[in-house]
C-alpha cells in the first residue's frame, strides 16, 4: 500500500509543497482544451508522457501531495481512507489509454515516477517505459543489474538484498553470482541509469512532452519535460493542482486525467483496451522468469536519433510568462488555435 511505501522511505523533511488545493475548468473550456491536445498528438513526430502519481488515485492508490495525499495527510497525524494494496490495484483508463497509444504509435514513450507497477500490469512493454523510482514488482541484481519481475510485491524499500540469487543464467544470459535486491529507490539514491538516459534522450528528442498527475517537484524527473521545452518542442501539463512549471506550459488542463485522456480517444477515434490480465507480466512471473531490463540495444539507437537532432543545437532559454499573460487563453493564443474552431480530428 502507498501508506506502508511511504513509511518505508527513509525520514526527509523536504517533501515540498502539500495539499494545495485543486482546480477545475469549466466543461467547455475542457473540450476546447482537448480538441487541442488531440491535434498536439497528431501533429506531434515524437510524443513522451510523463506520469505521476495522480494517475494511479482511481485505482484506489492515494497521491502524495494533494489535499488528501499521503504526506498531506501524515503532517496532520492522519492517513487516507482509501488505500488499495498494490497486490490487488488495477491499471486505470490512463494506463490502458498509454498503452493504446504506444501501440497506434500517437505516442512513443511513457516516463513515470510510479512505483506502483499499474504500468507492467497494463501490458506495456519496457521498450517503452522509463521506471525513474523504481517498481515494487521489480527485483534487480546486485552485480549485472538486470531487473526481473516478482508475482508480490516487495516487502522492502531501499534496494535491500532478498537474498535470492540472480536468474540470469535462466533468462538467456550469463549465470551470475549476484544477489536480487529490491529496486524501489530511497532519498538517498541515484536514479537507475538505463531508465534516466533513456527518459532525457527521449525528452530531449520530442516534439511534444505530456505530463499528466504529477506536480512535477521532484528533481530531476520533473525538469525532464523542459528539455523538450529547450529544443523547440511544446509542454502540456494536465494536473488538479497547479504545478511547478505550468508557466512554462503551452497548454495547462486543470481537470481528472482518466475524464481528460478518454476525450481525447474519441477525438481521435480510439477505443480504449480493457485491462486483460493475460497482459500482465507478473501473473506470468509466478510460474517463469521475466527480465525487466532496459536493452543496451534501444538505448545506443536512441542516442543516435539524439545526436541526428540535438548535436550542436543550442538550447533554448525557457521563457517565463509574466503574472497577467499565464490566462488559458493567452496559452491557447500560442498554440495559434482559435475558440471558434469546430473541426473534428478523424484518424
Amino acid at each position: 500500500m502507498s501508506c506502508n511505501y511511504a513509511e518505508g522511505l527513509s525520514p526527509y523533511k523536504d517533501k515540498g509543497v502539500l495539499g494545495v488545493p485543486e482546480k477545475f475548468d469549466s466543461s467547455e473550456k475542457l473540450n476546447e482544451k482537448c480538441l487541442i491536445l488531440a491535434n498536439l498528438i497528431k501533429e506531434s513526430k515524437h510524443v513522451v508522457v510523463h506520469t505521476g502519481a495522480g494517475i494511479s488515485t482511481s485505482a484506489g492508490i492515494p497521491d502524495f501531495r494533494g489535499p488528501n495525499g499521503v504526506w498531506t495527510l501524515e503532517k496532520k497525524g492522519k492517513k487516507p481512507n482509501v488505500n488499495v494494496s498494490f497486490a490487488e490495484a488495477k491499471p486505470t483508463k490512463t494506463h490502458m489509454i498509454l498503452k493504446k497509444l504506444i501501440e497506434c504509435k500517437k505516442i512513443q514513450y511513457v516516463v513515470s515516477q510510479n512505483i506502483d507497477g499499474l504500468h507492467l500490469k497494463s501490458g506495456l512493454p519496457r521498450k517503452y517505459l522509463a521506471e525513474l523510482h523504481g517498481n515494487m514488482f521489480v527485483d534487480e541484481c546486485n552485480l549485472c543489474k538486470r531487473q526481473f519481475v516478482r508475482h508480490t510485491p516487495v516487502e522492502t524499500v531501499g534496494k535491500k538484498c532478498s537474498g535470492i540469487p540472480c536468474g540470469a543464467g535462466h533468462a538467456g544470459g550469463r549465470p551470475c553470482r549476484g544477489r536480487l535486491h529490491d529496486a524501489v529507490l530511497d532519498w538517498e539514491h541515484s536514479l537507475p541509469e538505463n531508465d534516466l538516459i533513456a527518459a532525457e534522450l527521449h525528452s530531449s528528442v520530442a516534439d511534444l512532452s505530456i505530463c499528466l498527475g504529477t506536480t512535477l517537484q521532484i528533481v530531476p524527473s520533473g525538469k525532464l519535460p523542459l528539455e523538450t521545452v529547450k529544443y523547440g518542442g511544446k509542454l502540456v501539463i494536465c494536473n488538479l493542482q497547479p504545478t511547478k512549471h505550468d508557466n512554462k506550459a503551452d497548454l495547462v488542463i486543470n481537470y481528472y486525467v482518466d475524464e481528460t485522456l478518454e476525450n481525447i480517444m474519441k477525438i481521435l477515434n480510439l477505443e480504449i483496451p480493457s485491462y486483460n490480465e493475460d497482459d500482465n507480466c507478473i501473473k506470468l512471473a509466478e510460474h517463469s522468469i521475466i527480465d525487466w531490463t532496459i536493452s543496451r540495444k534501444d538505448i545506443l539507437a536512441l542516442e543516435k536519433i539524439y545526436k541526428a537532432k540535438c548535436k550542436g543545437v543550442k538550447k533554448k532559454r525557457i521563457l517565463i510568462k509574466n503574472k497577467e499573460d499565464r490566462t488559458d487563453n493567452a496559452k491557447i493564443i500560442k498554440l495559434e488555435v482559435k475558440n471558434e474552431i469546430k473541426t473534428e480530428i478523424t484518424c
